[in-house]
């Protein structure tokens, strides 16, 4: 059994939500992308962030076309 992995990137399309159109590349198909922007925060403690958080599922594959996710819009 040879050590060698070759890791498969496909280009993605996220659906919806804030990030709708944006293009991806993901390795094995995830089945969840989160995807993260930042809040603007007035006097933060140091070194303290906050992001909004969207989740984004994979959709079943449909021939000829890049991987797709929708936006989850029940998501935390």
């Amino acid at each position: 059994m040879s050590g060698d992995v070759t890791t498969v990137w496909e280009v993605a399309v996220l659906e919806g939500g804030p990030a709708h159109g944006l293009r991806i590349r993901v390795a094995d198909r995830p089945g969840v992308v989160q995807v993260t922007c930042p809040c603007e925060l007035d006097a933060p403690p140091p070194r303290m962030r906050v992001d909004a958080l969207y989740l984004y599922r994979r959709e079943p594959p449909m021939r000829g076309e890049p991987l797709r996710y929708g936006f989850d819009a029940a998501s935390p």
